[in-house]
């Protein structure tokens, strides 16, 4: 549930960021990261803003406190409004949110790619580039190291994986073995 409503929400902001030209996706996810990693850094701060007990004008004088004049006009006044309708609780989700509708309005695709040793920087870019070549969208890429996969890669691509790793053929090979036996 509140993943639809921090989705609303996120679109919203878009919406709202349009209008002013000056703004960037990038500066304006920076400033709500900045709000929730705060919101996480702080057990007492994040009780405080998920406590119902505590009124929506103290929230607000902590929200001015710590934000007014120190993130974007636009995301202070988001951040009034949310308190306002008591959605505080979500920033992490809404931007989350946020960051996957601006990539998604960018033609930007996570791709998590996992290998089993480290690859380096030279051979990251190309297989970059190949991916974004194949798929015809800029990628933002997640290296990870698993060896257990003995060799290859695999990759995810929005919950589509392919796995090129020499476990994932022996496995397959193993299963037709059995299955043609």
């Amino acid at each position: 549930m509140s993943e639809i409503v921090a989705k609303r929400w996120a679109s919203a902001l878009i919406d709202l960021t349009k209008e002013d030209e000056s703004l960037t996706s990038e500066s304006i996810l920076q400033n709500l990261k900045d709000v929730s990693d705060t919101f996480n850094s702080s057990e007492e701060l994040k009780n405080a803003i998920n406590n119902p007990s505590v009124s929506v004008e103290e929230k607000q004088i902590v929200l001015s406190k710590l934000y007014q004049g120190k993130i974007s006009p636009i995301i202070y006044n988001f951040l009034y409004v949310l308190n306002l309708k008591k959605r505080l609780n979500i920033i992490n989700e809404i931007a989350d949110e946020y960051e996957k509708e601006t990539e998604r309005l960018n033609n930007i695709v996570r791709v998590d790619i996992t290998s089993a040793i480290e690859i380096d920087e030279d051979k990251k870019q190309e297989l970059k580039s190949k991916i974004e070549n194949k798929i015809h969208k800029e990628i933002k890429a997640d290296w990870k190291i698993n060896n257990e996969i003995i060799a290859g890669l695999v990759f995810d691509i929005n919950g589509t994986v392919v796995d090129n790793s020499i476990k994932h053929k022996l496995v397959e090979l193993s299963e037709n073995i059995i299955k043609n036996a």
